[in-house]
């Protein structure tokens, strides 16, 4: 079966791997021949989170690279989407719906479409988020050290 799209983009943070964020490269790649997916540095986490990442980045890319649905992992250095078009030149790029309607994403689209590039959201996993998982880990670590 052909599929939509050639080569396609997504990136994250990708700290503490879980469900949502493999549901997000399987259903990618269910869409392009070929999926790129940018993992974020430890520095880029750091300067827009002003927090860094549980796992380092070392560990991040590794985990990304060893996923059956993920062709290249590539550094994501940068938030800049349309910067990553010209060094990537792929025809889709796919992000989480919790992104959608936000006026970054909406000029995004607009800059993406004079490019001739798609932007294809999918189902954020509700229940699911690195957010939730670290705050479940500190009251974890509060509590055992606490006692």
């Amino acid at each position: 079966m052909k599929k939509k799209y050639r080569l396609g983009y997504t990136t994250g943070v990708f700290d503490l791997f879980h469900v949502g964020h493999l549901n997000l490269l399987e259903k990618a790649k269910e869409h392009c021949d070929f999926l790129i997916v940018g993992v974020s540095t430890d520095e880029l986490v750091q300067s827009y989170k002003s927090k860094t990442p549980i796992i380092p980045f070392s560990e991040r890319i590794r985990i990304v690279e060893s996923i059956k649905f993920v062709d290249k992992v590539v550094p994501q250095t940068t938030r800049e989407k349309v910067e990553a078009f010209h060094k990537y030149k792929f025809d889709v790029m796919f992000v989480g719906d919790d992104w959608k309607g936000t006026s970054k994403w909406e000029k995004l689209e607009g800059d993406f479409s004079n490019l001739g590039v798609d932007i294809v959201y999918f189902p954020y996993t509700k229940g699911t988020s690195s957010t939730m998982l670290t705050e479940v880990l500190t009251k974890l670590t509060t509590t055992s050290t606490v006692k």
